[in-house]
């Protein structure tokens, strides 16, 4: 198993470029966190060249790639889901950003929520975690993230706003 992927991995192949987010995932510390912000821009980018529609269909688009980039990342590295591999943070953050209010503070709130379902893992998401394995696996359990993220935001819309 490779540790600690470098630049010269990281570029090796266009599955590494993508699953690492670019180089997001090189981040000495806290990579999905890294992926994560780098969803703020592209999010902000797509949201004013594109309809709503399009940007999630533009998110079904890069979760199949990254199905695809994560699985045979993963194959090379000898790890099923490294820490490096960034590219289903992005992907689920985007979809987050494609459903909250464009301001700041709603998506500073997403940001965090995310994060922490990201890391806290409350199930059923750890299960699937480790139920569903390879580029699936690794793009699935952080859209139930997302999916927790949208979920508590509708909430707090709902009874506040």
């Amino acid at each position: 198993m490779i540790l600690r992927p470098d630049l010269r991995f990281a570029t090796a192949h266009p599955a590494h470029v993508v699953a690492f987010g670019f180089g997001a995932g090189l981040a000495p510390f806290a990579p999905g966190t890294f992926g994560t912000l780098l969803a703020w821009p592209v999010g902000a980018y797509l949201a004013a060249a594109y309809s709503a529609a399009s940007m999630l269909a533009i998110v079904a688009l890069f979760f199949l790639v990254g199905v695809w980039a994560c699985a045979a990342t993963g194959r090379r590295l000898g790890a099923h889901d490294h820490s490096a591999m960034v590219w289903d943070e992005f992907v689920a953050f985007l979809l987050v950003l494609a459903i909250v209010p464009a301001t700041l503070a709603w998506q500073i709130a997403a940001f965090v929520l995310f994060r922490a379902f990201d890391i806290l893992k409350p199930p059923p998401i750890r299960s699937c975690e480790r139920r569903f394995r390879g580029g699936f696996g690794v793009m699935f359990d952080d859209l139930l993230a997302a999916a927790y993220t949208l979920l508590c935001l509708a909430v707090v819309k709902r009874l506040f706003f």
